[in-house]
Order: C-alpha cells, then sequence, then structure tokens
C-alpha cells in the first residue's frame, strides 16, 4: 500500500460515502428539481459530478488532465439507480487506480496545463467533490429535505 492511500485512504472512502447517503435518500422525481434560473437539475449536478470522477481517474491512468469526458448514458441524470451503479463502478476503478500507485509513481507529474503532482491531483479532486456536496446542500436545503448527519456536519 502506498504512503497516499494510508495517509488519506480512510478520508476519500468518507467523503465518498457522503455521495452514496445522498443518494439513498433522493427519488428520481427529485432529480429533476432545479432553484431555477440558470441552475441545472440536481442529477445533471450528480451526472457532472461523476464526468468530474472518471476525468480524474483518467488524469491518473495517463498522466493528462483532459476536462472533455461526459457520460453518454440516456437518461442518467434522471435515475437514481443508473447513478448509484455508475458511482460505485467508478469509485471502484478510482480505488485499485490509487492503490495501483506505488510511491514513486506518486512523484510524477500530471499535466493540468501545469505539472501537478499525482498526490496534489488526488487532493485537487477531493476538493472538487467538496465543492459539489456544497452545491447540493443548497439544493437540499432548498427543496426541504433532511441532510444525512455526516452531511450536516461536514457540509452544515
Amino acid at each position: 500500500m502506498n504512503t497516499f492511500v494510508k495517509q488519506h485512504g480512510a478520508v476519500y472512502h468518507e467523503t465518498q460515502i457522503m455521495r452514496d447517503q445522498l443518494t439513498g435518500i433522493l427519488t428520481d422525481a427529485e432529480l429533476a428539481f432545479t432553484p431555477g434560473g440558470s441552475n441545472p437539475t440536481l442529477g445533471e449536478i450528480l451526472k457532472e459530478m461523476g464526468d468530474i470522477q472518471q476525468i480524474y481517474i483518467g488524469s491518473f491512468k495517463t498522466f493528462k488532465h483532459d476536462w472533455s469526458y461526459r457520460n453518454p448514458q440516456p437518461g442518467l441524470a434522471g435515475n437514481v439507480s443508473q447513478l448509484q451503479a455508475w458511482f460505485t463502478a467508478l469509485d471502484a476503478e478510482l480505488k485499485a487506480v490509487m492503490e495501483g500507485f506505488s510511491d514513486e509513481d506518486l512523484t510524477k507529474t500530471i499535466d493540468r496545463g501545469w505539472p501537478v503532482g499525482v498526490g496534489t491531483q488526488l487532493h485537487i479532486y477531493r476538493e472538487a467533490l467538496l465543492i459539489y456536496y456544497g452545491k447540493i446542500a443548497v439544493y437540499l436545503k432548498a427543496m426541504n429535505k433532511p441532510m444525512p448527519k455526516q452531511w450536516q456536519e461536514w457540509i452544515g
């Protein structure tokens, strides 16, 4: 097991569990919610979050960050069980990639248009998840939807 996973693996797991908690309380109908204006639906935000995870996984495999990935699966943003299945697969893939890195691999860089260390890129990905959770918390509050306990403690 590499140093990064030893030091940060548990917090990654806890951060990803929050998404599972979220999809566990949502219905397909609630995925269509938007607070109005030019805001996307809740389901579109979740789909985008999955696209971002796939983009980061790709960057760990190729050492180049490419923002272009978009999941083409029709209806994904409107179906909780499809999102859950996709997130489960993404989480397993990310875990395998993270655990597959040697400590030497962690010293390599990823090209984001500027070089970023693999460990830094892993931290940036986690920060991206937390940003999405902050967005989603606004939606949950607008929907008068109670947040899971961990969401209340970590996001507010």
